[in-house]
């Protein structure tokens, strides 16, 4: 397993500072009129990948690998990988119809109701307020428009008061 830590950190530092590196052709620092540049939050990310990445290779270095630990599954997680593979994929799909904000309501609702057990309050508090945030920081914050299928008549009244 920490033969499978450290092949999988190395491959996401080296992809981390593919996108950093790409990042830096566009303009990465705070532009006076837009904010920030284009290339700020794909630098940033990049950035953060790469630390993240580094602790998890540093700590495999440190761990003592346990007896009899294999790197293959027990049969009660492949469902459980099924299940959230296939819930990403509806979501995936839904968005050009649906929009990104319903299908990741949706998602978020089936994933922590039915695979995760939780009860209806995290539920709903999660579903509701993660695409509450998320539309603020990438449609407002950084004019970013995520798509939103047939749901886009619904986003003008939004649209009226930020833009």
């Amino acid at each position: 397993m920490l033969a499978a830590d450290r092949l999988i950190a190395l491959a996401l530092m080296g992809f981390s500072v593919i996108v950093m590196w790409y990042a830096q052709r566009l303009p990465v620092g705070w532009e006076a009129e837009t904010g920030p540049g284009a290339g700020a939050f794909p630098f940033w990310l990049g950035l953060g990948m790469l630390l993240a990445s580094g602790a998890i290779l540093l700590r495999s270095f440190v761990t003592r690998p346990h007896s009899g630990e294999t790197f293959i599954p027990d049969a009660d997680a492949i469902p459980q990988v099924l299940g959230v593979v296939g819930l990403l994929l509806g979501a995936i799909a839904l968005i050009p119809l649906l929009g990104a904000y319903i299908a990741l309501m949706l998602f978020l609702l089936a994933y922590l109701r039915l695979m995760g057990g939780h009860g209806w309050l995290l539920t709903g508090i999660l579903t509701l307020t993660t695409p509450v945030f998320l539309f603020f920081f990438f449609e407002v914050t950084l004019k970013i428009l995520l798509p939103k299928g047939v749901t886009e008549p619904l986003f003008y009244p939004l649209y009226a008061m930020f833009f």
